[in-house]
C-alpha cells in the first residue's frame, strides 16, 4: 500500500495571536511552527495502514525550505518518506497549493511510484479553507470523501458485506463519518483522495530511533510552479476579545435590593 499524506506548516499559535506591523502574516517569532492537528492524525492513520498492510508513507508539504523540519517531525512518527515542493516564502493560496501536489502525484505515477490513498487533514489550522483535497481529487479525476473519522481498507474476501458490488474487486476504501447526527458510510475504490478529523485516532509520541531515522533522513525537494489566483489577501485582523469584567452589586445586606434587581433583569425570578 502506497500512501502520500499532505501536511502543512502552520503557526504554532498557543496564546495571544499577534500580526507582523504589515497585517500580512501571524508573527511566528515567539511561537514557532507546527503540522495541524488533523494531519498529524492522517499521517498516523497512514503508519497503521502500513503497519497492518505493508507498504510506504511518504509526507508531502508546499512551504519553505525551513519546512523539512515539520517532514522530519512526521518521519520520527513513523513515516518512510519526505517531499517538500519548495516554495520562496510566499503564500500559497488552495489553488495554487492542489496544483503542486497533482503535478508531483502525477509525476509519481509516471515514474512507476502511483499511490494507493492520498490523505489530507480536513482542513489547515491557519487559514480552515477546506479546498486543497478536493481541488487534488478533482485535478487527478479521483474519488474523494472528506470529513472522516473511521478508515478501513477492505480486500476480497476479508470483511466484505454479503452482496457488495466491490466483492470479487479491491482492495477497496471503507470510510465512514458522523454528518448532522448520522453515521455515513462510503465504499470507495482505490486510488482516492480522503480527509480525516482530528480524533479518528491517537497520533504516537515519536521514539528516540525515529527521532533519529528523521533527523538522518534526505528530505527530496523539487520547486514547482507557482499559479496566480483570483483571491487577494489584503490584511489579517485579530478580533476584540470579549472584555469579561466582574461587577460590585454591594456589601452585606446593602447588596440584596440590587442582587434581586438583576435576578429579575435576567429572568430568573417567577
Amino acid at each position: 500500500m502506497q500512501i502520500l499524506v499532505c501536511v502543512k506548516r502552520v503557526p504554532m499559535v498557543g496564546g495571544t495571536i499577534v500580526l507582523t506591523d504589515d497585517g500580512q502574516d501571524v508573527d511566528t517569532r515567539m511561537s514557532g511552527f507546527t503540522v495541524s492537528p488533523h494531519e498529524e492524525c492522517a499521517v498516523e492513520e497512514a503508519v497503521q495502514i502500513v503497519e497492518r498492510l505493508g507498504g510506504l508513507v511518504s509526507v508531502l508539504t508546499v512551504g519553505p525550505p525551513d519546512a523539512a523540519d515539520q517532514l522530519r517531525d512526521m518521519l520520527a512518527l513513523g513515516a518512510g518518506r519526505g517531499i517538500l515542493l519548495e516554495t520562496d516564502g510566499q503564500e500559497w493560496g488552495p489553488m495554487a497549493t492542489a496544483d503542486a501536489i497533482a503535478e508531483a502525484a502525477r509525476r509519481a505515477a509516471a515514474d512507476g511510484g502511483g499511490h494507493d490513498l492520498l490523505l489530507f487533514g480536513n482542513e489547515a489550522a491557519d487559514t480552515g479553507d477546506f479546498q486543497v483535497p478536493v481541488r487534488v481529487a478533482h485535478a487527478l479525476g479521483l474519488p474523494c470523501v472528506t470529513g472522516i473519522k473511521h478508515l478501513e481498507i477492505v480486500t476480497p474476501g476479508a470483511g466484505a458485506d454479503v452482496g457488495s458490488d466491490k466483492a470479487g474487486d479491491g482492495p477497496w476504501l471503507r470510510a465512514r463519518r458522523e454528518y448532522r447526527g448520522v453515521d455515513e458510510a462510503f465504499d470507495v475504490p482505490l486510488p482516492a483522495v480522503v480527509s480525516v478529523k482530528e480524533g479518528i485516532n491517537l497520533p504516537r509520541y515519536p521514539s528516540l530511533p525515529g527521532r533519529l531515522r528523521a533527523k538522518r533522513a534526505v528530505i527530496e525537494r523539487s520547486r514547482p510552479t507557482w499559479r496566480a489566483e483570483g483571491l487577494r489577501k489584503q490584511r489579517l485582523r485579530v478580533p476584540e476579545a470579549q472584555k469579561h469584567g466582574a461587577r460590585i452589586l454591594g456589601a452585606g445586606v446593602d447588596a440584596v435590593p440590587a442582587l434581586v434587581a438583576l435576578l429579575d433583569e435576567l429572568g430568573v425570578l417567577p
